[in-house]
């Protein structure tokens, strides 16, 4: 519609998530007109990115180094794991602030339909780790989907077997959430994993 070259960056723009036809054509043209300084720094930055990050070597998360920032941290306690299915799940749980143990990324859910089993996810690497670092507590913070639920059984299972503490991350009614408005299976899940006061 307005040239190979525009058409190829609208399209490219789209493969980011939630960017459609409309959003990814007002960026492209934002770019382009309005902002070409910015858009020569993005740019640098993509191919930057791409060709400087990497993963860490000992917990999977995005780094530019061989170990991350998280990883290298003396005081972050290397006995507690949290183990989660992606980077963006490791940063939630970080903005939180309120956890200092160290992490393992999976980097996706156990899905044998979609040939994605222990090897892919890198559960050997994650059960040397309980080992050689003298891991006393797993905590599972994978999604709640079956996938991540049977992600979660199935790392819990070869943990308890190594002797290791497993816990799981609490689900249910949101801070500051009405219950009228909660969903049914949140509140039974809430319910479910109820605590005494």
């Amino acid at each position: 519609m307005y040239g190979n070259l525009i058409d190829q960056l609208i399209d490219s723009l789209r493969v980011l998530p939630g960017v459609g036809a409309k959003s990814a054509q007002r960026m492209a043209l934002q770019l382009l007109e309005r902002d070409k300084v910015g858009a020569s720094r993005l740019a640098e930055s993509i191919v930057e990115a791409l060709d400087k990050v990497g993963r860490c070597g000992s917990c999977r998360n995005l780094t530019e180094h061989e170990m991350c920032g998280i990883c290298s941290n003396p005081r972050r306690k290397a006995a507690q794991i949290c183990v989660v299915e992606n980077p963006a799940d490791l940063y939630a749980i970080e903005q939180a602030g309120s956890f200092q143990g160290k992490y393992f990324v999976l980097l996706g859910h156990l899905s044998p339909i979609d040939g994605i089993g222990p090897e892919q996810l890198g559960i050997d690497q994650l059960m040397a780790r309980l080992n050689h670092d003298q891991v006393t507590e797993v905590i599972l913070a994978t999604n709640l989907t079956v996938e991540g639920e049977t992600t979660a059984h199935f790392i819990a299972d070869k943990a308890k077997a190594m002797g290791v503490s497993v816990s799981r991350i609490a689900y249910g009614v949101p801070m500051g959430g009405e219950l009228e408005y909660v969903d049914g299976g949140t509140l039974n899940m809430a319910l479910q994993s109820r605590k005494a006061l």
